[in-house]
Parts: structure tokens; C-alpha cells; sequence
């Protein structure tokens, strides 16, 4: 009777053992084979915006690197918190991924009494992209012909000068340079940047603050009329415009805009590693530096743990103009 038990317990062991084993091997043979399947990128902007050009980009550069394609996805809405919001409640199995700004993984805990998530844990960080000055444009009618004329313009008219705004770094930008040149304007939103850059173009607001991918083919296009760049630096790709801090005798006005790659909180490691690894490859590509360098685009390669710590340096950064330009939490 003790050895049909005894060989029954050993069986049962040898059962569990080898059920162990296969799963251990399946787990293994998983990981090893991440991305298996398309992978999801959202962009919390519109389509044309610089975070979807420069996410696209990325993506199909990331794409050849992984074997799998990287399909994106527009969720635009509320300064990019919609489609935060959709990442941050995705499974966190590799699969989904956020084309993050700094509208959503900094300013929007200063902008908003209250987030779906919880900004500060709700992502794990996979790694810097890069970032880009804005350009302060004003429609052709507009009388000002410099950044100067234009404050004086807006001093002598309070609150009948407009303009528009359709993500943090557009509001925050404008409100900025309005606290800090003793101005008062109206503000005009919008829910995507190409929609408010055609109201700028037809008179129905008189300036926007937005990124080079917008607002630099206009320029040059003599649509509208670039005043100055949010920069502390002149820009290469329009070297003729003066910094805001030149043009108004500034000497603490700055605000880039940035792009960063996140995943939900919880995606294991090793797949974020993967997703850093490509998306340090793209961000070292000798196409994208060319295609984007013209729009003031500067890309920093890092690791997830130097944008963990980028993160939490750009939200004091953020919430600190934010309160400085009176932004009141909506």
C-alpha cells in the first residue's frame, strides 16, 4: 500500500514539475518573442500636429527595429488628456503606448482640478524623444509688424486682442508672455492646432503660439507673420526671428514644447527596454534628424529611468509657470 502511494506522490511531483517547466518555457518563449502582434501608439493630438508627425515617425522607424508595425491612433481632446487617460486604463502588456507630451505627462496636474489618473504613477516611462521651440504668429492684418508693437497694441486695447490655443504649451506660452508683459488678452480655444492656425489665417483670431510643424510652413509661406520664438536661443530653421526675450527686453521668458514615449504602469521591463532601445534607434536616424531639423526638432536618446527623472523635473518646471501666468485649474 506505502509504495503504490510513494509512486503515486512521485508522479504527481514529476506532473507538477514537468507543468512547471512547460510554463516557465512558455513565459520565456513569450518574452523573447514580444512584439509578436501590431502595437498601438496614441497620439493625444490631431492629426498634422507636431506630436503626430513626430510620433509617426517614430513609429515606423521603431516598427523596422521591433518587426511589427506600430499603428497610431488620434485621441484628441482637453489639452491631450483623453488620450493619456485611454493609455494610462490599457493592459499593461507591451501593446499599447503613449506618444506623450508635455501637456500630459507634466503640465496637466497644474491645469486640471482633477485627472482621470493619476499623472505621476499611472505610466512607465520609455524614453525622451526630443523637442522643439514655438513660433508667436500673428494674422497678416494685424498692424504690429514686431513682438514689441504688438504688447503696445494689446496695452492700449485690453482684453479685445485674442488668441488661440489647442494644447498646454500653446496656452501656457501665450499666458506666459501676457503675465509678463503686463498684457490682457483673450483667449480663444481650440481643440486641435491646424484648426486654430486656419481661424489665424482668416482674421478670426488675431495670434497663436504654437510649434514649428505648424506654424513654420505658414510663415514661410507668408500666410501669417511670425513675431518671435519662445526659445533662448534664435531657432536655425528661421534665424531672422528674435527670441521673445530679445524682442520685448526679456530675460526669463522660455517654454519648448517636448515629445516622450510612455507605456501604462506595470508593463514588465524587459519589454520596455525593447520599446527604449527602438525608439533610441529612431531618435538617432539620420532621416528623422533631417526630416525634423527644420522645425527646430532636437532629439536627447536617454534611458527610461533619465526621463523618470525628466518628468518630474518638467511638472515643477510646468507648475511653476502655470501659477506665475495666473492659469486658473479648470
Amino acid at each position: 500500500m506505502k509504495i503504490t502511494r510513494m509512486a503515486g506522490l512521485k508522479k504527481s511531483l514529476l506532473s507538477m514539475m514537468l507543468g512547471l517547466g512547460v510554463a516557465l518555457l512558455a513565459t520565456q518563449a513569450q518574452a523573447q518573442a514580444y512584439p509578436n502582434k501590431p502595437i498601438k501608439a496614441i497620439v493625444p493630438f490631431a492629426a498634422g500636429s507636431a506630436t503626430d508627425q513626430i510620433g509617426r515617425a517614430f513609429a515606423q522607424k521603431m516598427s523596422e527595429v521591433l518587426g511589427q508595425p506600430i499603428v497610431v491612433e488620434n485621441r484628441a481632446g482637453v489639452n491631450g488628456m483623453l488620450g493619456a487617460d485611454a493609455v494610462a486604463k490599457s493592459a499593461p502588456d507591451g501593446y499599447t503606448i503613449l506618444i506623450g507630451t508635455n501637456s500630459t505627462n507634466a503640465a496637466l496636474k497644474s491645469l486640471m482640478k482633477k485627472l482621470p489618473y493619476d499623472q505621476d504613477t499611472a505610466f512607465a516611462p520609455i524614453g525622451y524623444m526630443g523637442s522643439v521651440p514655438l513660433i508667436v504668429g500673428v494674422n497678416n492684418d494685424v498692424p504690429a509688424k514686431t513682438l514689441k508693437e504688438f504688447v503696445d497694441m494689446a496695452k492700449a486695447k485690453p482684453t479685445t486682442v485674442t488668441f488661440a490655443s489647442a494644447s498646454t504649451s500653446q496656452l501656457v506660452s501665450s499666458e506666459m508672455l501676457a503675465s509678463m508683459a503686463g498684457i490682457q488678452m483673450t483667449h480663444v480655444p481650440y481643440k486641435s492646432g491646424p484648426a486654430a492656425m486656419t481661424d489665424l489665417i482668416g482674421g478670426q483670431v488675431n495670434m497663436f503660439t504654437a510649434d514649428f510643424a505648424v506654424m513654420l510652413p505658414q510663415v514661410k509661406g507668408g500666410k501669417i507673420r511670425g513675431l518671435a520664438v519662445t526659445s533662448t536661443q534664435r531657432s536655425k530653421a528661421i534665424p531672422e526671428l528674435p527670441t521673445v526675450n530679445e524682442a520685448l527686453g526679456l530675460k526669463d521668458y522660455e517654454l519648448i514644447a517636448y515629445f516622450a514615449m510612455f507605456a501604462p504602469a506595470g508593463t514588465p521591463a524587459d519589454m520596455i527596454q525593447k520599446l527604449n532601445a527602438a525608439l533610441n534607434a529612431a531618435a538617432n536616424d539620420k532621416a528623422i534628424l533631417e526630416r525634423f531639423s527644420a522645425l527646430g526638432f532636437e532629439t536627447a536618446p536617454g534611458s527610461p529611468e533619465a526621463l523618470a527623472q525628466r518628468s518630474r523635473t518638467e511638472t515643477a518646471k510646468w507648475a511653476k509657470a502655470i501659477r506665475e501666468a495666473k492659469i486658473e485649474p479648470q
